[in-house]
């Protein structure tokens, strides 16, 4: 299963990615978990230790092997690289561990104008489109409310987009644009799933403004897991009820794509 967790800053996006993919790997399933997140905090949403996630090195700022699987140093303007590097063992090489989960972190192409062709996001579109086409393991993609790693030539190989959203206009807002954007890319299968909220007013305020059949259910607001935020500790350790909530949704991923 390929999964794109993506909706407005601030949503719970990110602590989603982390109690999804920890559910899969629960079950005996080999994650692959990319942030591809501006904010990249999922390390430590994935309880992963924070010397651990100091020496993470997002993707795109690799700059050696950037140069030597495209053929051009980033930063450097003019000339040619290659559009097809060799992607095949950046993740066995790049990723940071924590049981069968496997983290990579894309990082961000800082280059004047959107979408811009270059090598960091020459090889960023290849290691994505290896990822969701030639790999067998879930891949949770933990994204911002863009769509800035994926293309035509990848978007087709997505299952879901997963529109994580929180009681509010705004949200709701962003999660319209996301779909339009999702819908351009060819991707017809977008889903969501409702964040922090505290009662049964909010829960419904969602499932109002949402077409019938794409909600996948809720991941309550739990003050522990603002806790372990502050501590710096994983989100599917601290809160048993944000997993149950998380593997209900997972259930039904399962049932409404075909995958169980």
């Amino acid at each position: 299963m390929k999964l794109a967790v993506t909706g407005k800053g601030g949503v719970g996006k990110t602590t989603f990615s982390a109690l999804l993919a920890e559910v899969f790997a629960r079950e005996g399933r080999r994650v692959i978990a990319i942030d591809a997140n501006p904010d990249a905090n999922l390390a430590s949403a994935l309880g992963l230790p924070a010397e651990v996630s100091a020496r993470i090195v997002p993707i795109a700022e690799m700059a050696d092997l950037i140069e030597e699987r495209t053929g051009s140093r980033p930063g450097r303007s003019g000339g040619f690289f290659r559009l097809n590097p060799r992607v095949d063992d950046i993740p066995e090489r790049f990723s940071a561990r924590k049981d069968s989960i496997w983290l990579l972190v894309m990082g961000t192409v800082k280059r004047g104008g959107g979408g811009c062709l270059c090598s960091e996001s020459a090889l960023l579109a290849a290691l994505l489109q290896h990822l969701l086409i030639q790999r067998d393991e879930v891949v949770v993609l933990d994204m911002d409310a863009g769509v800035e790693h994926l293309g035509r030539a990848t978007a087709q190989y997505v299952d879901a987009f997963i529109i994580v959203v929180e009681p509010g206009q705004r949200s709701l807002q962003t999660a319209a644009t996301v779909k339009k954007l999702a819908l351009d890319l060819g991707i017809t299968r977008c889903l969501v799933a409702g964040s922090k909220t505290r009662n049964e007013a909010e829960r419904r305020f969602i499932q109002e403004n949402i077409p019938p059949g794409e909600l996948l259910g809720f991941i309550n607001y739990h003050p522990e897991i603002a806790r372990a935020d502050l501590q710096g500790k994983g989100v599917f350790e601290a809160s048993p009820q944000a997993v149950q909530e998380a593997r209900q949704i997972k259930d039904r991923l399962e049932a409404l794509l075909g995958h169980g």
